[in-house]
């Protein structure tokens, strides 16, 4: 998400930031630029204006005159003002009640309401250690009932079973009931949606409100629809208490108009963001953290977390302790690296949320795509044991063999083994005593972390 915004933003700033005195020419056609920018990134336009207001009456005034780096301060005002519109702070879910809280997702047909229940349910269940049941009051859509009963078993959460012919509001009712009688913690109620809104949907969605009172009533909308998405919000505002929404599939924007649009024409907090198909692909929405990353200043908090959520920590320190005793980063483990970096989402992924780093992540997605992690993990599982261990017995006969067994060509084999000769490299400097603490030390001042290492 973002990536057409920050790129467009990106060189409009980077014009300005090394200036040593800011003029009101220059200032103005920084915020031509950056007026143009939002509009193509589909944020609606009254959106736009109060943005752009904002930044004038602050880069104007003796905020950045009195500053000794005035183009650097204007890029601060720009990522406070980012921060301003889409909330300042993040908010967490209200779930201070009697046993169930309850959450009710309410959003148009299609925007993915169903798999952001089962997503929710297994984030709770992993962040914050609940016991969590879902159940779908959905009995228009043909198998959404169904759908949502495979999405809990893979979040391996509990499902309360419903059935089409019953009505929603008794669906709920019983729901509820049941999440009492197995002492769920948090119950997570799906929807029915429409291909728009309209008097029925609204006033079905009305009365299930009433009847099951949640503690927490989630708008989940489409990020692709952009500014679309906050005109749709503000209809459900107005018959629903919306305490916050849910962007899905932005993954699949580039522009992230929805996200700067939402929260201002709502009044109403983004509290989550899906980014991928996987049941564990929800992220907490934190503005501060998503202004640093359209500005391309990175975001190592959330690189952090995600670290500690996804990495398999057993096997990091089984290849810490190989490589302390001398042994050789062979293939298997090449294969267990690769594994980590997908289950983050890859290595563009990654490079993205590293202060500078927005455009060589795009460098390195593309390169990833010519020779992606599924197809290098099946050209180290087509290799015997004894060649994972020893890439070095891998000759050509066992090249076009290999190529055979994983559905690739030669050039492909090849392609894996250089990438692995250069992993193997890198990972031998790094184990040379002193490297890790000087890498550390350089990443610290790039970073520019307070003293004692902690982010703020």
């Amino acid at each position: 998400m973002f990536d057409s915004l920050t790129e467009r933003l990106g060189k409009t700033l980077s014009s300005l930031s090394g200036k040593a005195r800011l003029t009101e020419e220059n200032i103005q056609e920084t915020l031509r630029e950056v007026r143009v920018a939002l509009l193509e990134a589909d944020v609606a336009l009254p959106v736009v204006r109060q943005f752009v207001d904002r930044v004038r009456l602050r880069a104007v005034g003796q905020e950045v005159a009195a500053s000794l780096s005035p183009g650097q301060a204007f890029v601060k005002i720009v990522n406070d003002e980012l921060v301003k519109i889409m909330g300042e702070e993040s908010h967490d879910l209200d779930l201070s009640t009697r046993p169930p809280a309850i959450i009710l997702l309410a959003g148009l047909q299609g925007v993915g309401k169903t798999t952001t229940a089962a997503k929710l349910a297994y984030f709770l269940k992993q962040r914050e250690k609940k016991s969590v049941m879902v159940a779908s009051a959905d009995v228009y859509r043909p198998a959404a009932i169904d759908q949502l009963r495979t999405l809990a078993q893979q979040a391996e959460v509990a499902f309360f079973d419903s059935d089409p012919s019953q009505r929603p509001v008794d669906i709920a009712r019983a729901a509820v009931s049941e999440a009492g009688k197995q002492f769920a913690d948090v119950l997570i109620l799906d929807t029915a949606g429409r291909l728009a809104v309209d008097d029925d949907m609204m006033q079905e969605i009305q009365v299930l409100h009433e009847t099951v009172k949640p503690i927490e009533t989630l708008f989940v909308v489409d990020a692709l629809t952009g500014q679309d998405a906050a005109n749709t919000a503000q209809a459900f505002n107005e018959v629903l208490p919306l305490t916050g929404v849910v962007l899905t599939k932005t993954d699949g924007d580039s522009r992230g108009g929805a996200a700067l649009s939402v929260r201002v024409i709502t009044g109403k907090p983004i509290k989550f963001m899906a980014v991928g198909e996987g049941i564990d692909a929800l992220e907490a929405f934190y503005p501060d953290r998503i202004a640093s990353r359209i500005l391309g200043m990175g975001d190592m908090l959330s690189l952090i977390e995600e670290a500690e959520q996804k990495i398999d920590k057993k096997k990091a320190d089984r290849l810490a302790r190989k490589m302390k005793k001398g042994g050789k980063f062979d293939l298997e483990d090449f294969r267990d690296q690769i594994q980590q970096m997908n289950n983050m989402g890859g290595i563009g992924s990654m490079m993205e949320k590293l202060p500078g780093m927005g455009q060589v992540a795009k460098a390195a997605q593309q390169q990833i795509e010519a020779n992606p992690f599924g197809q290098m993990e099946a050209i180290i599982n087509s290799m015997t044991p004894k060649e994972r261990r020893f890439p070095d017995s891998i000759n050509g006969s066992r090249k076009r063999r290999i190529a055979g067994g994983s559905g690739t060509q030669i050039q492909d084999v090849n392609r894996l083994l250089k990438q692995h000769k250069q992993m193997q490299k890198m990972m031998k400097k790094l184990n040379k005593k002193g490297a890790m603490a000087n890498m550390m030390r350089g990443m610290n001042a790039n970073l520019q972390m307070p003293p004692g290492g902690r982010f703020r």
